[in-house]
Parts: C-alpha cells; sequence; structure tokens
C-alpha cells in the first residue's frame, strides 16, 4: 500500500519544534580513535614512562599496549607524540597594538 503524499506545507511551529530538536542533540559516542587520537590522550602517561626518571623505551611502551590490543610500534607512538606536540604548541599572542612578544631566552627577541 502507498502512503499517501504530504501536502509539503512544513509550518512554523514545526520548524522551531525541530529545531530544537537538532540543538539538544549530544555529540555521539565513538567506540573507536585515530592513532592520533589515542596517543594524544595518553600523552601524558607516555612521555612520562619514556623520561629518564622511568626509563622506558617506546618499544617497551608499544608492548605493552599490545598487551591491551592497542597494535602501535614504538616509532610510530614516538613519530606520532611529536606530532600531537607540534600541534599544541602555544602560539604567539599580539600585545595590545598587534606587536608580537617573543621570549629572550627562548632564542626571541623581546618586543619586535
Amino acid at each position: 500500500m502507498v502512503e499517501p503524499k504530504d501536502s509539503g506545507q512544513i509550518t512554523k511551529g514545526k520548524i522551531d519544534e525541530a529545531i530544537k530538536a537538532l540543538k539538544e542533540q549530544k555529540p555521539k559516542e565513538r567506540d573507536s580513535l585515530s592513532d592520533r587520537e589515542a596517543i594524544r590522550k595518553m600523552r601524558r602517561y607516555i612521555e612520562k614512562l619514556t623520561s629518564d626518571k622511568y626509563g622506558y623505551t617506546y618499544d617497551e611502551v608499544s608492548e605493552m599496549l599490545k598487551g591491551l590490543g592497542i597494535q602501535l610500534s614504538g616509532s610510530r607512538i614516538k613519530y606520532l607524540l611529536g606530532e600531537v606536540r607540534k600541534n599544541t604548541r602555544r602560539k604567539k599572542k599580539p600585545l595590545e597594538n598587534g606587536v608580537f612578544y617573543t621570549n629572550p631566552r627562548k632564542g626571541g627577541l623581546g618586543i619586535l
């Protein structure tokens, strides 16, 4: 049996109701993450383990993760950590008049 077609007219009230329903939607939970996102979330713990204090290698961290079903090589973990660090560096902030300040202790020139 064929459904009767709607006349195609949508009331303003229905549109407002639909907008409200769409706005109230929460983001869906994802079951899986990209390699980069996973490393970003574990970054602080991986950096701690690979620090001089703890002394683990990236390959040892990789073996730990393999035991949990996360298949990433030590070199891949090291690469992704570098990418995550690179993308989370602070940007220079302009001062009041649009002039940028750089830290002279870190090779900058002070106020430019």
